[in-house]
């Protein structure tokens, strides 16, 4: 039954409905070898529709492995040519499973305490193909199943030594490259591809292709270009396979429609690695962490705030200036594939996480369930929250009770590459709590950007609905609020989340409304300095999952704030804007009690306070307590956020 729902769900996005989502057919995959077996669940269908696995060992000089489903368990091609051939009867990758695959005990792919990276791409029409052919040494077409532009093809030979062979779209006609070398592509070749459609690849006579009586396997990776049938509203593209060349400041601004969460990418007219890149393990504002695919080198890492290749809202930069004129002029070939999730949450446990408990030393696991996005905590139940970002990268914090600059949190830094939530660091702490957030749509996300100074400019977001709310922060300097945009005070508004002062009247949102493609700014240094880096947090309401709204106090308990739950909000947040007052953070593993509530605030260092009661358990949201001036003062209108 499963598989005939995906199949009527990619039917139902040809004809214009709902797609096939990124997360439905591709997938990194971060894990811990054990050296023993173990099954990786990562959502992605291998057993019935087929794909391939690429497997790396990041802690140790070990060969990327690849499995797919055409040559089945037990074969793998490593892509640095260590072997060289098909190696058979490996017990590296034992099982194509309906959610994932299986380990056997193999070093390469299993070793225990190594950390390791897995990418998954699932066969699907307009994204990923896999087949394996027999040479001829003629001429002969192989036959694929994209059914759109064929972007890019990995070949290699299974019985005989050879290089990988590379055919993309932006090279030219007869050149191509060699995925095991960082040579400059080469030609021309027109015996090798000789020619390339939506339906077929036909290769020539060259033995590295086409060898009579001798086995290949190909991976053709889709071009999408409007014409992707994904997400939805089976609209959206979600692989790009394309080119760029940096101008004489070795710069280039690539625009791929989305926000990448996978680049491989290669200088074409000169020596370079087959770099590869992840939002997983590590690819954002302020770090990359990167592989390559024709070296079994253990994963490297570069200052990406001084060289930046980075991702964006809308695609990627590439910015070494800082590096010196020999990364002028480069001409480069790339893959990129979109970030997900693309399915609108049903559940708030898929999504938003809050732990509450002490420290086990200087590496507490912290589990969320999902892969973490944006992380609120505190190491002692003390206010002035800490925030770290999987975009801003895992050392970086910024502190919501202060105006202080992004800085290095020296000994404690999150990380964040980890599937199922965080592991923090901070070796100081007692008894902390964790609020952890996983960017989706309709819900929550957030963007880093540069201030231009100029009033109109707009900012591209992907939260996909008008955020409700915005938490914006300038990050290189310590003289700048934190400025707030709430959909209740309108858009000539804005609160000071490291204060207790109330609305003010401002320019910060240009007074324009935000839309669900972009949010406006004014020219004010707090949210638009020219140079100026920053981060900005986006909310919305979700039904049944989050919700953000306003009030206005009763003086009276029994004050029932309608949520849309079912089951009363986990988490709480309440600022009067009509006068000062604190903002308050309530959650339910401190508890939200019918009595006594535990409180701390996010503009202000105080230690947990519990001697009051401001809000009770609700189970459409949450009620307020009587007459508490903080959340229910009479005629006094507060905003508020909540999740289920």
């Amino acid at each position: 039954m499963a598989k005939l729902a995906k199949f009527l769900q990619g039917v139902a996005g040809a004809a214009g409905g709902a797609g096939l989502n990124v997360e439905d057919v591709f997938s990194t995959y971060l894990y811990e070898g054990n050296g023993s077996t173990q099954t990786i669940t990562n959502g992605i269908d291998l057993d019935g529709e087929g794909g391939l696995v690429w497997l790396k060992n990041r802690t140790q000089a070990y060969s990327n492995m690849l499995y797919d489903t055409e040559r089945g368990v037990g074969k793998s091609l490593d892509t640095d040519n260590y072997f060289n051939v098909e190696q058979t009867g490996r017990t590296g990758l034992t099982s194509f499973n309906s959610n994932g695959f299986s380990l056997g005990n193999f070093t390469y792919e299993n070793a225990n305490g190594a950390d390791y990276a897995s990418w998954t791409w699932r066969k699907a029409p307009r994204f990923f193909d896999c087949v394996t052919y027999t040479g001829t040494g003629s001429n002969q077409a192989i036959s694929h199943s994209l059914g759109t532009t064929v972007g890019s093809i990995f070949v290699k030979e299974l019985d005989n030594s050879s290089d990988w062979r590379v055919y993309h779209r932006s090279l030219s006609s007869g050149y191509n490259l060699a995925l095991n070398k960082t040579d400059a592509q080469s030609g021309n070749w027109s015996n090798r591809f000789v020619s390339v459609s939506d339906t077929s690849f036909t290769v020539g006579t060259d033995s590295s292709l086409n060898e009579s009586g001798v086995g290949y396997v190909a991976y053709l990776f889709a071009h999408n270009d409007g014409d992707g049938e994904f997400g939805p509203d089976g609209d959206a593209d979600i692989i790009k396979c394309g080119s760029f060349t940096t101008d004489s400041n070795s710069r280039a601004t690539i625009d791929l429609g989305f926000e990448p969460q996978f680049l491989i990418f290669k200088r074409t007219d000169g020596t370079s690695s087959w770099e590869i890149d992840d939002v997983m393990r590590g690819w954002g504002e302020t770090e990359r962490n990167y592989l390559a695919a024709e070296s079994s080198n253990a994963e490297g890492s570069s200052d990406n705030v001084t060289y930046p290749i980075k991702p964006t809202s809308t695609g990627f930069l590439y910015d070494l200036n800082a590096a010196g004129s020999g990364y002028a002029n480069i001409d480069y070939i790339y893959i990129a594939i979109r970030r997900g999730p693309m399915a609108v949450p049903e559940d708030a446990t898929d999504v938003f996480d809050v732990t509450a408990k002490t420290y086990s030393g200087q590496n507490t696991t912290v589990n969320s369930g999902f892969a973490t996005d944006f992380i609120i905590f505190t190491p002692n139940l003390t206010g002035g929250l800490w925030t770290f970002d999987r975009l801003r990268g895992e050392l970086p914090y910024l502190n919501t009770s202060n105006t202080n600059a992004e800085a290095q949190a020296p000994g404690y830094p999150v990380e964040f590459d980890h599937q199922d939530g965080i592991v923090d660091k901070f070796s100081g702490g007692s008894s902390g709590c964790w609020w952890q957030w996983k960017r989706a749509p309709n819900y929550f996300d957030a963007v880093a950007y540069t201030g231009n100074s100029t009033a109109g400019r707009t900012v591209s977001h992907n939260l996909g609905v008008a955020p409700e709310m915005m938490w914006v922060k300038r990050r290189d300097t310590s003289a700048a609020d934190w400025a707030v945009y709430h959909s209740a005070l309108g858009n000539t508004k804005q609160l000071v989340l490291n204060s207790t002062v109330a609305e003010g009247t401002v320019a910060y949102w240009n007074n324009t409304t935000p839309t669900e493609a972009n949010f406006t700014l004014g020219a004010a240094a707090r949210v638009n300095n020219s140079g100026s880096k920053f981060i900005a947090y986006l909310f919305a309401s979700l039904d049944g999952v989050s919700k953000v709204g306003s009030y206005t106090g009763t003086g009276s308990g029994g004050h029932q704030i309608d949520c849309g739950f079912s089951s009363g909000a986990r988490f709480v947040l309440i600022k009067r804007s009509s006068g000062s007052q604190n903002w308050y953070v309530f959650d339910t593993e401190r508890g939200i009690v019918a009595g006594n509530d535990p409180s701390l605030n996010l503009n202000d260092t105080s230690t947990e306070y519990s001697s009051f009661d401001y809000i009770d358990p609700y189970s459409s949201g949450f009620e307020l307590a009587s007459g508490n001036i903080s959340t229910n003062a009479s005629g006094e209108t507060y905003i508020f956020y909540a999740i289920a």
